[in-house]
């Protein structure tokens, strides 16, 4: 069973994200980062609405997936909160990135704060999985 305190850390998690998502895209993140261009330089290829179409429609099946497996059993919504404990891991990439070059990278403010989140978030899905 997912702790009340594990989903008081990822809730306020995600005015995070939403902040992070903001600075990735006013400081046109989207256009420098590698990764980004792998993942959705497909959708270069398409019209704006088509790309729109299909975007909203893979996010759409993600969201039935992960819904049916948060209401099949409690064990499965612990297991679904390895998946931002790992984007937290993941957004490291921007300080990495900082210290490699000593410059700013886009998304680098926001980035500072998954570290802490992210280790206080682990702490306690580990005590969760735990239990």
């Amino acid at each position: 069973m997912v702790s009340k305190k594990l989903k008081t850390i990822f809730l306020v998690s995600i005015p995070l994200f939403i902040a992070h998502g903001l600075e990735e895209y006013f400081t046109n993140f989207y256009n420098i980062d590698p990764i980004s261009k792998f993942v959705f330089g497909y959708f270069e290829k398409m019209s704006i609405y088509q790309a729109t179409f299909l975007l909203f429609h893979i996010m759409f099946w993600l969201l039935l997936i992960i819904s049916y497996l948060l209401i099949t059993n409690e064990k499965w919504q612990l297991r679904l909160m390895i998946i931002p404990g790992l984007i937290y891991i993941f957004e490291l990439h921007h300080i990495i990135k900082y210290l490699i070059t000593w410059n700013y990278y886009p998304g680098l403010i926001t980035a500072l704060l998954f570290p802490v989140i992210g280790l206080l978030f682990w702490k306690e899905l580990i005590k969760n999985f735990q239990a």
